[in-house]
């Protein structure tokens, strides 16, 4: 007979859901245990307190843990379950915002309760009329920094879900490209290709379409389109490109090796042209200039050492002296014209 923890084992092995409620339970019952604890030794330090508005911090204190307790359990129970790291990441930092921004407003709502009820009204001050203009002046302020504050939270959320680092080389909706070299709260700021800074706000950032040639790694494929002329045979261009791009492995830096190169007859048969795609794999976005520079001097060379001619467009015009070949045209008159409109 087995003893009863291999049973449970075995139990908890067959069925997950069972662990996970286990698990759950055990976390909130430690959170209760920690509230009680927590609340009991601060109520027995504010019995030292002479003070009659006592009651108004213990109780923003037991709301207070309450909370971060609550967001805590939450927070560990979902780290229980097999979720993806990248959404793992994205919850854990988003909790620790929130425990963050709860403990601030309480120690803020702690200070002007102290405040008000011990030294200003001590003093003969009171504060109903100064709160009164600051909440009209809070308002007044967040509507002239409307633009700032959605910059800032868009700053938040950029840092938050990871769609560019720094480094990665990213193109906008809009057409601006470059290297992200440094995001701050209010503007992400990308260095083009000229060397120009392009400075991109955030809100503009998180609301448009980005283009990320660094994710999920900065390796791509490179299509180089190839026309040759009609009467060009298929087979042997096919193999003269994928030979000239097998050669360029080693000496064109930026041609990654680890895929081999390969020719496809797309998108095929042009109005003067055959027209091919050479796909090979670069190291990164910007590495695909050189390897196009270095590919196409090398597919010239060769295209010129076999005989292969690249399309130019050429019409054929027949002109014949043979009255007889001449196209007739009608002749229309008037009054049939006006008898046909009727």
């Amino acid at each position: 007979m087995k003893d009863p923890i291999s049973l449970l084992s075995q139990l908890l092995a067959q069925h997950a859901w069972i662990k996970y409620a286990l698990e759950i339970t055990l976390l909130t019952l430690g959170a209760a245990v920690v509230r009680a604890i927590a609340l009991r030794f601060f109520r027995r330090w504010t019995t030292r307190l002479n003070w009659e508005h006592k009651h108004f911090l213990i109780a923003l204190i037991e709301r207070m843990i309450t909370l971060i307790l609550v967001i805590a359990v939450v927070s560990a129970g979902l780290n229980l379950f097999p979720l993806s790291g990248r959404l793992l990441t994205v919850l854990n930092r988003s909790f620790y915002v929130a425990i963050l921004a709860i403990g601030i407003y309480c120690v803020a709502k702690a200070a002007l309760l102290i405040l008000n009820q011990i030294v200003l009204e001590n003093l003969g001050i009171s504060l109903t009329a100064v709160w009164t203009t600051l909440g009209v002046g809070s308002v007044a302020i967040a509507l002239a920094l409307q633009d700032t504050l959605s910059n800032f939270f868009a700053g938040v959320y950029l840092r938050l879900d990871h769609p560019v680092r720094l480094g990665d080389y990213i193109k906008l909706e809009s057409g601006e490209e470059g290297f992200v070299m440094e995001r701050g709260w209010r503007s992400t700021r990308i260095k083009a290709l000229s060397n120009n800074t392009i400075v991109v706000p955030n809100a503009k950032l998180a609301s448009t379409i980005v283009t990320n040639f660094s994710l999920p790694d900065p390796h791509m494929s490179l299509l180089i389109p190839i026309s040759v002329n009609l009467t060009s045979d298929p087979q042997q261009v096919e193999n003269i490109l994928v030979d000239e791009a097998n050669r360029a492995l080693e000496a064109v830096p930026g041609l990654l090796s680890d895929s081999a190169p390969f020719v496809r007859f797309i998108p095929g048969f042009g109005q003067f042209s055959l027209d091919f795609t050479l796909i090979c794999r670069v190291g990164n976005y910007v590495d695909q200039y050189l390897v196009q520079h270095e590919l196409r001097k090398r597919i010239y060379k060769r295209f010129h050492d076999e005989g292969i001619e690249f399309p130019v467009p050429r019409r054929d015009v027949h002109v014949s002296s043979n009255p007889s070949n001449e196209i007739p045209f009608p002749a229309f008159r008037t009054k049939d014209l006006l008898r046909e409109s009727r």
